[in-house]
């Protein structure tokens, strides 16, 4: 490979003070002192829904509010069409569960402004299949996904598992409850360990030792309460705690055994209360019907605590070994109460060390064994109840609140940094991927991959950089002129009359005829470099190979290396006043794009084509430039219309730049925010530059100058992709944050970006309306 010598590599920014390295570990801003305010959007099934994620989603909402007044929280409730629920005021409404809903959701949240949301998950709670509706829902949205997973499979099926794993590729922030379900995480569903947080249920924070007080008031002074809570479902194994109660109450026949919460709603809808009414008969048979009272209701959390508090030991025997949390049982052992489970993963994480008794599953002869062990030995209930009243002082609601305060905080996309304007960015970062052949395609990290090889769309934008990159010896400027020039003229294909495009590491073409768009871009380039390189010799080459290529093309059809041969030859007109082939191709070209926007346009769609595809306001930009040079305003005003349009979809309710993703391609009238690429930026920084010249507003230096931030953290994630001492750039901004590698691609768009912004920069400064140029500087800070 060869390298610049060291006058090249060692060159340094004008502006030493606006150098920014990020690839030798840059290092997150130190804490404020003040809490900084954040809001989340919170999504979930919500009261007075009955089930515990909207009683957790609810607690969530009620326990931030209360503990932590600068996490600002909006919800979201989840809402059954057919059986709708009045909420809250405050409280949004996400009625329905078909794909047009959770767009429109989607897009709500996103135009709010959100720092980030936060989305509950629960297989049965979102729509289609095992609620696979929940992964559309999840691509749509902006801010940083923060995602507790309410349940972890370890077995589960291939669409479970798919919508899972679709969730944890999304998330910034993964909030479990149990250390199992963390692991489980890590090794079935390839979550990253450093995103992973583990926070126990919450419970509540209240005295130790209230039995006697709240047995009286509910009518139990002097019985041994045993209590089960929850909506009745033959998961329960409520079967097994009554089939011990014979053994229980020959020895203490004070002993009562309190079953509390109705029967769950879908079980009702499906055979009414046949299932307690199984229950009753059971208790009937072996005669113990005088010790259970049922309370047959769902009862909010306040009457729930107090029931609670009555209650010597709280008897949870599932038999389901995989369920993962139970907020009940983290309120029994937060108030004190003498634990028996079975070993349940919940349980056997919060029980172990003698906070509770744990048993097997499916044996009422463990249950009753338990039991009258407790109150054979008071001294030992008691005991039991003070370990698990101390451990509870763990989970209580305002330790509940700071840990996902911290979880919500840690979500949150960092401030981005001030995006230097005039400092030039290295050029090692650009020598470093290529050698005498031309530059690599891509990267693995920052290390030139070479089984990729080489593409013309690289090449022609690297002598473009060459054409306008300031501070490099003419030497070192024509040796890698020569590089790119060497690459494109050999791209060229005489016998097929077009370019090709990717070339293998070996030297060897993989095709005969490159894309449409790629061919598009050589124009470009040659006409660029007709225009703007330095060296006379350099552009009578370009000049040549121009008039040679560009009659061949002039059946192309894509939209896109239409607007490509546009700008070409809009470029070649300002060093050729005159150029007929020029000419011709702005008339085609600028009739292309008009046609092309008459057929597609609508009221809501001010745009060329039915889906937004990558590179986007070439089009508009291609618009301006054909109208400019061939004095055709009705062409300037729909460019500079439709470039406004897009313009305005690439921006977020809080003034973020959030390019069009290419997750969008192919989804007619309709776009979603990731994977943001630097090629984005680079299209609107330089489209706005057109505009401005055709236009002098400051709204395209605005929109520029975000662009431009974006590069810099300001962006959905807060991450920062470019390096102004290196000049590199990672390949663009993920759901989980900035994609490592960096590029040909995306390097060479960041520094053209750099000589778009300098030429926008001094057309402001120079200008009368300079004064523009103060507030867009705050802006970039």
């Amino acid at each position: 490979m060869n390298h610049a010598p060291r006058d090249l590599l060692a060159s340094r920014p004008a502006k030493s003070a606006e150098i920014l390295a990020i690839f030798e570990g840059a290092k997150a801003p130190a804490p404020s002192s003040e809490t900084k305010p954040i809001r989340v959007a919170l999504i979930g099934t919500y009261t007075p829904r009955k089930c515990g994620i909207a009683t957790f989603t609810a607690d969530i909402a009620e326990k931030l509010r209360e503990f932590h007044a600068e996490v600002g929280v909006e919800v979201y409730a989840l809402d059954d069409p057919s059986a709708p629920l009045s909420y809250d005021a405050g409280t949004q409404v996400i009625a329905g569960n078909d794909g047009e809903t959770f767009a429109r959701a989607a897009r709500t949240i996103n135009e709010s402004g959100v720092d980030a949301v936060w989305l509950q998950h629960e297989y049965g709670i979102f729509g289609g299949d095992d609620g696979q509706a929940v992964c559309d829902f999840v691509d749509r949205l902006a801010a940083p996904l923060i995602l507790t997973c309410h349940t972890v499979l370890a077995d589960p099926s291939e669409r479970q598992r798919a919508i899972l794993c679709h969730l944890v590729t999304r998330a910034s922030r993964i909030m479990v409850m149990s250390r199992h379900s963390r692991e489980l995480l890590i090794s079935k569903y390839g979550a990253n360990p450093e995103i992973l947080e583990v926070i126990e249920h919450g419970a509540p924070d209240r005295p130790f030792g209230r039995q006697a007080e709240f047995k009286a008031r509910f009518g139990l002074t002097g019985r041994k309460v045993l209590m089960t809570f929850g909506l009745l479902g033959p998961g329960k194994g409520l079967e097994r705690a009554i089939e011990a109660l014979p053994a229980i109450v020959e020895r203490h026949p004070e002993a009562i055994y309190r079953i509390v919460g109705a029967t769950h709603p879908n079980l009702v809808a499906s055979e009414g209360e046949r299932y307690r009414e199984g229950l009753m008969a059971l208790a009937e048979r072996l005669d113990v019907a005088d010790h259970i009272e049922w309370e047959n209701r769902f009862l909010d959390n306040d009457e729930l605590l107090d029931q609670l508090e009555a209650c010597d030991i709280y008897i949870t025997p599932y038999p389901n070994l995989q369920q993962s949390t139970s907020g009940t049982l983290s309120y029994a052992v937060a108030l004190g109460k003498a634990v028996i489970s079975t070993r349940y993963l919940h349980a056997c994480e919060l029980l172990g060390d003698g906070v509770g008794n744990l048993i097997e599953p499916g044996s009422h002869e463990e249950i009753a064994r338990a039991v009258t062990n407790l109150l054979d030995n008071p001294a030992e209930l008691a005991a039991v109840q003070r370990r698990a009243y101390n451990r509870g002082r763990e989970t209580i609601w305002p330790r509940f609140a700071d840990a996902t305060a911290r979880l919500a905080a840690g979500a949150v996309a960092p401030a981005p940094r001030r995006a230097p304007l005039t400092a030039t960015p290295g050029l090692s970062g650009v020598i470093a991927m290529c050698d005498a052949t031309g530059m690599l395609q891509h990267s693995v990290g920052i290390v030139p991959n070479r089984q990729h090889g080489y593409c013309l769309d690289d090449n022609v934008r690297a002598l473009m950089l060459m054409n306008v990159a300031e501070g490099l010896h003419p030497t070192e400027r024509m040796r890698w002129s020569m590089v790119y020039a060497s690459f494109i003229q050999d791209a060229w294909n005489p016998e097929e009359k077009r370019f090709r495009n990717f070339m293998r590491f070996d030297r060897t073409w993989c095709e005969d005829i490159g894309s449409d768009d790629s061919n598009g871009r050589a124009i470009w380039a040659l006409g660029h470099t007709a225009h703007c390189a330095p060296d006379p010799d350099m552009r009578e080459w370009a000049r040549n190979l121009y008039d040679c290529a560009l009659p061949q093309l002039n059946d192309i059809g894509s939209p896109r290396a239409i607007a490509f041969q546009i700008l070409g030859a809009a470029a070649m007109l300002r060093a050729e006043p005159g150029h007929e082939a020029s000419l011709a191709t702005l008339e085609h070209g600028g009739h292309f794009l008009e046609k092309l926007l008459g057929g597609e346009r609508r009221p809501d769609w001010a745009w060329f084509e039915a889906v937004l595809g990558y590179d986007n306001p070439r089009l508009s930009q291609a618009m301006i430039e054909a109208g400019v040079a061939l004095g055709r305003e009705d062409w300037i005003n729909s460019g500079l219309e439709t470039l406004e349009w897009i313009c305005r979809r690439q921006i977020s309710s809080g003034g973020v730049f959030r390019p069009i993703g290419s997750e969008s391609f192919g989804k007619p009238h309709t776009y979603l925010p990731f994977d943001q690429q630097p090629l984005e930026a680079q299209a609107a920084i330089e489209a706005a530059l057109s505009a401005h010249r055709a236009q002098d507003n400051g709204f395209w230096y605005e929109h520029a100058i975000a662009a431009w931030s974006w590069f810099f953290g300001g962006n959905d994630r807060g991450v920062q992709l470019a390096d102004m001492t290196t000049g590199r750039c990672r390949d663009g901004v993920t759901p989980r944050g900035a994609n490592r590698n960096c590029g040909a691609e995306s390097i060479l768009a960041f520094q053209l970006s750099h000589y778009a912004m300098l030429a926008l920069y001094r057309t402001q400064t120079e200008s009368p309306e300079g004064r523009l140029l103060e507030p867009a500087r705050e802006t970039a800070r």
